[in-house]
């Protein structure tokens, strides 16, 4: 048996350049791990099924649909390995929020069922792989912070110089990836993020520099499809105001992930859950959760934290 934490990811920028023949949009975003993950059970079996169970928050289907099967019988099928897998997720990750949830559990698989079935595929090989099974997946199996072309598998490894304290709020119902790329519009960005000083700043640990680099441009499609977003983020920039700057960063999809000034940090975490979570914001809060960022690559490991 094998444990494997599956790390969620954060994307500090995202922004599409283009769009290939196919339909799949051409990407330019900093991506990096954070320690918030969902724990993965794996057991070799003998006779080449391939069973998944669920649970954790929020529980999730074991159908067909899950990307960790999915992954697992891509894997069985590249590898052409005769064994078979009793896979379990307990889910931490919040679903629908642009934390690479379900590609977690894909890389978590992947890299785990590797090591189990022995079939010695390389990390390249894994990622290819896992490309198949999404455009997050092979950051995902890499992890630490990369700046991702491409449909996410041009990645290049980058040094961060600080390990920055983070928030995950989800105030609302999670977004379809597929439902917010066919929604959006080039036309429709009035901002787009600045990725090259946003990629020294990391690398510096500089958080004066980072703020004003940073955006996603699907952030305004997913305002518009879950206006409770845009509503989030502005009672945050109000309460920022009673809690002296805690906040230097806001930033959403149907997640948002807002960074700590360490100058701060010494604020009490219960005091801010009970900030967070009270009626005062507006619509229902289903996740506030504490996090930070991984300085180096951490991938999926037998080692990885079990939530947040």
């Amino acid at each position: 048996m094998l444990r494997i934490g599956a790390r969620a990811k954060i994307n500090w920028t995202l922004d599409i350049t283009g769009r290939r023949a196919d339909g799949y949009h051409l990407m330019d975003m900093l991506m990096q791990s954070v320690t918030l993950a969902d724990e993965i059970t794996l057991e070799k079996t003998l006779d080449g099924e391939i069973t998944l169970t669920t649970g954790g928050t929020p529980l999730l289907p074991a159908d067909e649909h899950h990307l960790a099967l999915r992954a697992a019988r891509a894997l069985q099928k590249a590898a052409s390995c005769p064994l078979g897998a009793r896979i379990h997720v307990e889910k931490h990750i919040p679903v629908g929020a642009g934390m690479g949830g379900g590609s977690s559990d894909a890389a978590g698989v992947l890299v785990g069922l590797n090591r189990l079935w022995e079939t010695g595929l390389t990390r390249a090989e894994l990622e290819d792989v896992g490309l198949t099974r999404g455009a997050d997946v092979p950051f995902c199996i890499r992890g630490g912070l990369t700046r991702t072309r491409g449909i996410g598998e041009a990645m290049q490894g980058l040094p961060c110089g600080r390990c920055f304290p983070l928030v995950v709020i989800q105030p609302c119902g999670g977004l379809s990836t597929r439902d917010v790329f066919a929604a959006y519009h080039a036309q429709a960005v009035s901002f787009r993020p600045d990725n090259d000083a946003a990629q020294a700043a990391l690398a510096d640990g500089d958080l004066r520099a980072l703020s004003p680099a940073l955006g996603n441009v699907l952030q305004p499609v997913s305002e518009q499809m879950r206006p409770a977003i845009a509503d989030a983020i502005a009672d945050l920039r109000g309460w920022n105001g009673r809690l002296r700057g805690w906040f230097r960063w806001l930033r959403g999809w149907s997640g948002l992930v807002c960074q700590v000034s360490t100058r701060r940090w010494n604020v009490g975490f219960p005091t801010v859950h009970a900030l967070f979570m009270r009626p005062g914001l507006r619509g229902s809060r289903s996740c506030c959760k504490f996090i930070s960022c991984c300085r180096s690559a951490s991938g999926p490991d037998g080692s990885g934290p079990r939530g947040g």
